[in-house]
């Protein structure tokens, strides 16, 4: 199953997201599993992301949240009501588990169950040494100042073994 909408503009703008656009793309669905409880995807800046699920009857007890290496996991196990009898059940009533891909670098930050919807706050933290650094382009007289340091260490290197 298809959407009707286009994520070309947030594939542009994110980048280790790319399986998690292709699930929604094709529907949400992976080896037909079911597309319950319905979500959100929200771009709140450039490297922060919000899941919102839609998981109306259930407490904050009956929900797990399970962050591993690029995937969370969203479980919720309802617990039957006994001595209810229902005439007719039109709100769900089924556990369910969600599965959603994530890309490196890209951390559970918080969670929150308000009026019946789970919002799941991502953010994507790219390590110092991974982040790109300006690197001075040099000419003659960066060389002339790398040679100068080079004899300066040469020297303190002379003096501290004497």
């Amino acid at each position: 199953m298809r959407t009707n909408f286009d994520f070309t503009p947030f594939r542009r703008s994110t980048v280790g997201f790319d399986r998690l656009f292709e699930m929604l793309e094709n529907g949400g669905v992976a080896g037909g599993a079911e597309a319950y409880p319905p979500f959100n995807l929200e771009q709140e800046s450039e490297d922060r992301y919000r899941i919102t699920l839609a998981v109306a009857g259930f407490a904050q007890d009956e929900i797990d949240i399970t962050a591993q290496q690029n995937l969370l996991i969203v479980s919720g196990r309802k617990q039957e009501s006994e001595g209810r009898q229902y005439v007719h059940r039109g709100i769900a009533n089924r556990s369910f588990e969600r599965r959603f891909a994530l890309g490196d670098y890209v951390q559970v930050k918080a969670a929150e169950l308000r009026d019946g919807l789970l919002s799941i706050e991502l953010v994507r933290e790219i390590p110092e040494a991974m982040k790109p650094r300006k690197i001075e382009i040099g000419g003659a007289s960066a060389q002339a100042r790398i040679g100068d340091q080079h004899a300066e260490n040469e020297n303190s290197k002379e003096r501290a073994a004497a």
